[in-house]
C-alpha cells in the first residue's frame, strides 16, 4: 500500500493543521481491512507516530469505551501539550502502563472507532479502509490465529453498529479499497 499511503499522506499534509499545529489522520474500517499497512506505510514515510486502537480497547466488549481513552489523548495534544491513554494488555486482561504521546507535526490514529465523530473537530482526514468479509476474516484469523476466532462474529456485529451510529463510512474524506492488488494492496477514492 506504499502508494496509497504516499497519496493519503500528502492529502493529509495539504490540509491546514487542526490538531493544535499538527494534523491528525484517523485509519478506520472493519477488522482486517488493511488500516494497519495503511498507517504503518504513513509511519515509515513521514516517521510520525502511529497510535493502534488495539491498544485502547479494553478487551473484547471495549468498542463502546475507547472515546475516553481518545480523549486523553487527543485534546491535550489539540492544546500543544502531550496527550496519554493506558495500554490494554490482552494477555493480562488489564490496562497496563500509561502511553505518552508528544506533539508532533503529524499523528495518525488507526483502527476501529478511531474516526469518533466526537473528535471531528481534531480530525484533519478521515479514511476509511474496506475490503470483502471474507478476505477481511482470513487476514484476521491469520494474524490473531485462534485467539481471535471465538470473537470474531460479535466484534463484527459491535464495531457494525457503531459505524451504523457514528455514520464514519460516509463521513470519510478517503475511501481506501484494501482489496486491490493483494492483501497488501490498496487504493484511495477522495471523497466529493
Amino acid at each position: 500500500m506504499s502508494a496509497t499511503s504516499r497519496s493519503v499522506l500528502q492529502l493529509a499534509l495539504d490540509r491546514p493543521p487542526t490538531l493544535g499545529h499538527g494534523r491528525l489522520v484517523c485509519v478506520d474500517g472493519p477488522a482486517g481491512s488493511g488500516k494497519t499497512t495503511l498507517a504503518a506505510g504513513m509511519g515509515e514515510l513521514s516517521g510520525c507516530p502511529v497510535v493502534h486502537m488495539d491498544d485502547l480497547y479494553p478487551g473484547w466488549s471495549g468498542l463502546a469505551e475507547v472515546d475516553a481513552q481518545l480523549e486523553s489523548l487527543l485534546r491535550p495534544l489539540a492544546q500543544g501539550r502531550p496527550g496519554s491513554y493506558r495500554r490494554y494488555d490482552w494477555l493480562a486482561e488489564r490496562f497496563a502502563e500509561t502511553v505518552t504521546v508528544d506533539p508532533a507535526p503529524l499523528l495518525v490514529v488507526e483502527g476501529v472507532g478511531s474516526g469518533s465523530s466526537g473528535f471531528g473537530d481534531l480530525t484533519t482526514l478521515l479514511v476509511w479502509v474496506e475490503a470483502p468479509y471474507e478476505l477481511r476474516l482470513a487476514r484476521g484469523l491469520a494474524r490473531d490465529g485462534d485467539t481471535f476466532a471465538p470473537h470474531w462474529e460479535q466484534w463484527a456485529r459491535d464495531e457494525t453498529a457503531l459505524f451504523d451510529r457514528e455514520r464514519t463510512r460516509e463521513r470519510a474524506d478517503v475511501h481506501v479499497d484494501g482489496d486491490a492488488g493483494g492483501p497488501l494492496g490498496g487504493s484511495a477514492r477522495h471523497q466529493p
